[in-house]
C-alpha cells in the first residue's frame, strides 16, 4: 500500500475549508478530478458518521486523456463507489475519513485513510492531504494528479465562499 502527501494553499480562512470538507454538496461539487462527477447518497459529518459516494465518469474511458483507473475498477467501468466513515473530526484543524472503494479488483480493496490536515498560512490556510493505505491498483502518479486537481477545485470553491 502506498501514501501519498500533498497540499496547498487556499485563500480563505481555515472555517470556511472545513465547513467545505464537511458539506456533502461541496465535497461533489470537488473531491473529484476532472472528467468525474459524483453524487452523495449519504453524509454524516460527525465522528462515526458515514458517507456513501457514486461517481461517474463523464466520456468513455478509451476517449480520456487521463484515464483515472484509481477510482475505476476498470478502465471501460462507467460507474464506481466508494463508503466510508469520519474517523476523526477537530473543528477548523482536522478531518479523518476511513474509505474503501466498491470493487471486485482484488487491488483496488481495501481500508485507506484520508487526513485534512489545515493551518494558518500568508492570510489564508494551508491544506495537506495525506492518503494512506492507497491501493496497488493506483498508481501513485494517478493518485496524485487526482488530488492536484481535487484540490484546484476546492481552492476555488473556498475563494467563492460558497457551492451555488
Amino acid at each position: 500500500m502506498a501514501t501519498t502527501r500533498i497540499g496547498t494553499h487556499i485563500n480563505a480562512p481555515r472555517s470556511t475549508v472545513y465547513r467545505l470538507l464537511l458539506d456533502g454538496d461541496a465535497v461533489a461539487a470537488w473531491m473529484m478530478p476532472e472528467g468525474i462527477t459524483s453524487e452523495v447518497h449519504r453524509f454524516e459529518p460527525v465522528e462515526g458518521g458515514s458517507f456513501s459516494i457514486t461517481l461517474t465518469h463523464d466520456e468513455p474511458a478509451h476517449t480520456r486523456a487521463v484515464t483515472p483507473d484509481h477510482v475505476a475498477g476498470t478502465p471501460a467501468q462507467q460507474h464506481d463507489a466508494y463508503f466510508g466513515t469520519f474517523r476523526s473530526l477537530i473543528p477548523d484543524e482536522q478531518v479523518v475519513e476511513v474509505l474503501e472503494f466498491v470493487t471486485e479488483k482484488p487491488d483496488m480493496t481495501g481500508a485507506q485513510t484520508v487526513t485534512f490536515t489545515l493551518t494558518d498560512a500568508d492570510g489564508g490556510t494551508y491544506l495537506e492531504v495525506l492518503h494512506e493505505g492507497v491501493p496497488p491498483g493506483l498508481s501513485p502518479a494517478e493518485n496524485q494528479a487526482g488530488w492536484r486537481m481535487a484540490l484546484t477545485k476546492l481552492a476555488a470553491l473556498a475563494a467563492r465562499g460558497t457551492t451555488d
